[in-house]
């Protein structure tokens, strides 16, 4: 009997080493390298094909023949304009996300709304019944879609060669294993081999393929990096569990823009769409309040207002607490110290606990200025007018510096009822629209805060 080989792979490059090793020469990684069993018989096999005579001819790049190309409308209006208007034949999309977010549910829901398309659900994780059981939650039914709980690559073959199905869709990538490997399902070498035979499948057929995978502590995609190299588009399903919206992002798309920014609403029979997320995350009852200001925010390419909260109080410790909830604490901590230099407000013996409303995580530096305006204001105790809104981002000086995308912001704000805006100075080049909202150019903070509170 022969001796089993093995080898020791980085789970996050894919490079491999006869030891063990803390750090990877190739990517800088610790602690990533596992063991894995190298089949001796199958790397003589793939070697007999390295020096056949390739089908393919080289071309000049001026002779080949572009156009745009087609699309499958999912249904979608959200999961459209996140993926570049619609799923490309014979792309390969990879859906990672936490536990429990709602990447079955959000996939499961969509292949139930194409009745016209003929499906393949391959499911390594969960029954027949309990698709069933989650598809009549959903309160959704579709005659064309086919449902399939197998793990074998091959046999995973032989039903979509049986069916010939239009879409396929596999649940999940790290359940599904090869014969040609012999390792465990969800081992790098499963994952990295499983994936290169379902690319080569989707181009060849021109069938869309989406993959839904894991995720690690970290919240990267579990398996090697590799994985995420190959796939055309990776999508990103992020949320917190305990709040109802739940946000898709679009990593890496091959066939479209990475800006984009698809929102959706968890409920008791599935996903909903929000096509107005604005009008969710503002609550119209904060009249009166202190420490509420609304930004005009973009993210990706997609205008929101939304709402941050600010509460200070007097340490009741010797040292005071600073905390951020779905903003950067260390971008808070410098607009702090900003408002203590440049403003002169003493918030040194305070604490401070800034939050965004929805439980949504905003990196848009356009959100500086409703930052510390919801700050200050908590601190004299004196609130904000409801119909203003603010924008602009904050430098170490002091000054309100421009921010991108300033005519969508204002459209967003008047569309929603804001009767003021505040924008930084010389921002409004090329703003030629007519409004019905005041806009205010502010330089500095003092000028901002002149206009907030008089």
């Amino acid at each position: 009997m022969a001796k089993t080989k093995t080898a020791y792979v980085c789970t996050n490059c894919g490079n491999d080493s006869p030891k063990w090793l803390g750090k990877c020469p190739v990517c800088g990684e610790w602690n990533t390298y596992v063991e894995e069993i190298i089949s001796k018989d199958n790397t003589s096999k793939n070697s007999q094909h390295l020096f056949e005579v390739s089908k393919a001819k080289p071309l000049l790049l001026k002779d080949v023949e572009t156009g745009e190309e087609p699309r499958m409308d999912m249904k979608d209006d959200e999961l459209n304009r996140v993926l570049g208007g619609g799923l490309v034949p014979g792309s390969l999309v990879l859906i990672g996300g936490e536990p429990g977010i709602g990447k079955s549910t959000l996939i499961l829901q969509t292949v139930l709304g194409l009745n016209s398309i003929k499906t393949l659900y391959v499911s390594g994780e969960e029954s027949a019944r309990q698709l069933k059981l989650r598809a009549d939650r959903i309160n959704s039914n579709s005659e064309n879609c086919f449902i399939v709980c197998e793990t074998n690559l091959e046999q995973i073959f032989v039903h979509i060669q049986n069916l010939k199905p239009d879409f396929v869709i596999i649940d999940s990538i790290q359940t599904i294993f090869t014969d040609m490997v012999e390792s465990s399902p969800g081992s790098v070498s499963q994952v990295r081999e499983c994936s290169a035979a379902i690319l080569k499948f989707a181009k060849e057929t021109s069938t869309p393929v989406v993959l839904i995978g894991h995720i690690n502590k970290e919240g990267s995609i579990a398996g090697p990096k590799v994985l995420e190299h190959i796939v055309d588009t990776v999508l990103q399903f992020e949320g917190d569990q305990h709040y109802m919206y739940r946000i898709l992002r679009s990593i890496k798309n091959r066939f479209g823009s990475t800006a984009e920014l698809g929102i959706y609403e968890m409920r008791q029979n599935g996903l909903r769409e929000v096509s107005n997320p604005s009008e969710l995350l503002l609550t119209q009852n904060h009249e009166g309040l202190s420490g509420v200001s609304i930004a005009a925010a973009i993210e990706g390419i997609r205008p929101f207002l939304i709402e941050t909260q600010a509460l200070v109080s007097t340490a009741a410790y010797g040292t005071p607490q600073r905390s951020a909830t779905g903003f950067d604490l260390r971008r808070m901590n410098m607009l702090l110290a900003v408002l203590e230099k440049r403003a002169g407000f003493k918030l040194i013996q305070k604490d401070v606990f800034l939050n965004i409303a929805g439980g949504l995580k905003v990196n848009d530096p356009g959100m500086d200025l409703s930052v510390i305006s919801a700050v200050l204001s908590s601190s004299l105790d004196i609130s904000i007018e409801k119909h203003v809104c603010m924008t602009g981002e904050v430098g170490l000086s002091g000054e309100i510096r421009p921010v991108n995308r300033i005519e969508q912001r204002i459209l967003e704000a008047e569309k929603l009822g804001f009767s003021k805006i505040l924008v930084p100075q010389n921002n409004l080049k090329g703003f030629t629209s007519k409004v019905n909202i005041e806009i205010v150019q502010v330089r500095k903070v003092e000028e901002a805060f002149r206009q907030l509170f008089g």
